[in-house]
C-alpha cells in the first residue's frame, strides 16, 4: 500500500532530499512551494500526511495548519527551524501533530511519518478498522464488537469514526459538532454528549474506549 505524502516546503533542495528518501520507501509525493500553493492542491486531493514548513511566502504553515483542520484531520508534522516552545504549543493547538526542527535525520522523520500514520488510521487494512476488539468495515459501514454486530445510526457511526481516527487525540464537542454536523449546525453543543452516551451503550463493554475529558470533549483509548 502506498502512503501519499504532501512536502510544502519553499527550499526547492529540501524537497528534493524529502522527495528522494521516500520516494523508495513505497510513498506516493506531491510538492507544493508555499502555503497557498498547498491550500489549492487539498482542495481536489486526500492525502495520508502532511509534511509542513511554517516559514513561507504567500500563506505561512500555520496558516495552512489552521485552515487545514476546519475540515480535515489528516496528520500534520510541521518542518521548522524554530525550536522556542511557546511556538510549538501554538502550533499544537493550532491541531499540528508533531514537530521536527531543522536540520533533521531522514530516518527519524521517517520513523515518525510512519508512526503517525499508523496511529491515526486505527490499523486500517482493505477498508476495515480494527482496534480494540471494535471493526469498522468503512464500505459497508458495518461495526461489529468482538465479532458481534453492533447497529448504530448515522450520527453515531460518524462519531465513533471520527473519535478512532483521532485516537488518543481529544476532540473538544466544537470540533466533533463541526465533524459529524457539519458547519451549518447550530444546535446545542451537548447533542455530543447525548449521542456519545447512546454510542457507549452500543458498544457495551467496549464502552471504555471512549474517554470524557472533563472541561474539554471526548477521545479515543485503545485498550486491551
Amino acid at each position: 500500500m502506498k502512503y501519499k505524502l504532501l512536502i510544502v516546503e519553499d527550499e526547492p533542495r529540501m524537497r528534493e532530499i524529502i522527495n528522494d528518501y521516500f520516494s523508495v520507501k513505497d510513498f506516493s509525493l506531491c510538492e507544493a512551494k508555499n502555503g497557498t500553493e498547498a491550500l489549492e492542491i487539498l482542495e481536489n486531493n486526500e492525502f495520508d500526511i502532511i509534511l509542513l514548513d511554517i516559514m513561507m511566502p504567500k500563506t505561512d504553515g500555520l496558516s495552512v495548519c489552521k485552515k487545514v483542520r476546519l475540515k480535515s484531520e489528516v496528520p500534520i508534522i510541521f518542518l521548522t527551524a524554530k525550536s522556542d516552545e511557546d511556538d510549538k504549543l501554538y502550533g499544537y493547538n493550532l491541531g499540528a501533530d508533531d514537530y521536527i526542527t531543522k536540520p533533521f535525520s531522514l530516518p527519524v522523520l521517517y520513523a515518525k511519518v510512519v508512526a503517525l500514520i499508523k496511529r491515526t488510521n486505527g490499523s486500517i487494512i482493505n477498508d476495515e478498522i480494527n482496534i480494540s476488539g471494535i471493526k469498522i468495515n468503512t464500505k459497508s459501514q458495518k461495526v461489529t464488537v468482538d465479532d458481534k454486530e453492533v447497529l448504530l445510526t448515522p450520527k453515531e457511526y460518524d462519531l465513533l469514526l471520527c473519535l478512532i481516527k483521532n485516537k488518543d487525540r481529544v476532540m473538544t464537542r466544537d470540533q466533533l459538532l463541526t465533524k459529524v454536523w457539519g458547519f451549518n449546525y447550530f444546535g446545542n453543543d451537548r447533542v455530543v454528549d447525548t449521542q456519545i452516551k447512546k454510542l457507549r451503550a452500543a458498544l457495551g463493554d467496549k464502552a471504555v474506549c471512549i474517554c470524557t475529558v472533563i472541561k474539554s470533549g471526548y477521545k479515543f483509548k485503545e485498550v486491551q
